[in-house]
């Protein structure tokens, strides 16, 4: 990962306020993927689709009526809203992004489809603005990969997780160490190597760590440079006494 925390941020943030605008699609943007059924899609706000996901991390969160759910860089609000009609009126889902932009998007398709259990923070994924202890499940989908401090993002996801809580993330991961490498979205160029990344995760407590889905997101001259995997992992029901 090349540059500073805030170079990478300041990088990051100006692609995604692009993007916001809506004109960051998969049409002319090499850092997307469609994970979405036509059945999800009809469910939500067509303007939170922007086509800037890897996967689809709501459709393997299980989530049941009644949970809390936090998504962590939360863009035009997809998976929010998906969330929320699972979870129902007795439950939450709350983007955070870091983007005024997409905050702004996201909030406005909230309040002008009467989504009233969908809401949207503006903040970064580092430092969440959170309670212990205060969600069922945390949601990602090709975003930590874009953080300068992903150990950070994980030990928050971990400290604002109820005791069996669930980490449900797609993102993009390197297959090897592939240095300075030209790429525009930086979803590849900022990513971790494979082992890396799911080290941090179980190091920042979580357990039960899975893959269920893993496919080739970047090819290259030598094979596989980078993947999309989406993964599932849970903070212990109980702590570990020491």
């Amino acid at each position: 990962m090349g540059g500073s925390g805030e170079a990478i941020r300041a990088k990051v943030r100006e692609r995604y306020s692009i993007a916001a605008t809506g004109r960051g699609s998969c049409q002319d943007d090499a850092c997307c993927a469609s994970g979405y059924s036509s059945v999800e899609l009809v469910r939500i706000p067509a303007e939170s689709v922007l086509g800037l996901g890897s996967g689809n991390p709501v459709r393997h969160a299980r989530l049941r009526p009644g949970e809390t759910v936090v998504d962590l860089g939360s863009g035009g609000g997809i998976d929010v809203f998906l969330a929320s009609g699972l979870v129902g009126p007795g439950g939450s889902a709350t983007g955070i992004d870091m983007t005024p932009m997409m905050v702004a998007r996201a909030s406005t398709a909230a309040a002008s489809h009467n989504i009233p259990n969908a809401s949207f923070v503006l903040a970064p994924i580092e430092k969440l603005p959170f309670p212990d202890a205060h969600a069922d499940v945390v949601l990602s989908n090709c975003v930590i990969n874009l953080s300068p401090d992903k150990p950070a993002v994980f030990a928050e996801a971990f400290r604002i997780l109820k005791p069996g809580g669930r980490l449900v993330i797609s993102d993009v991961v390197q297959e090897r160490d592939l240095g300075a490498i030209e790429d525009d979205c930086g979803c590849v160029g900022n990513a971790m190597v494979r082992e890396e990344y799911l080290k941090t995760i179980r190091t920042a407590g979580f357990v039960g760590l899975r893959i269920v889905e893993d496919r080739p997101w970047r090819t290259g001259p030598n094979g596989i440079d980078a993947s999309a995997v989406t993964l599932v992992a849970r903070k212990p029901a109980q702590e570990v006494s020491t």
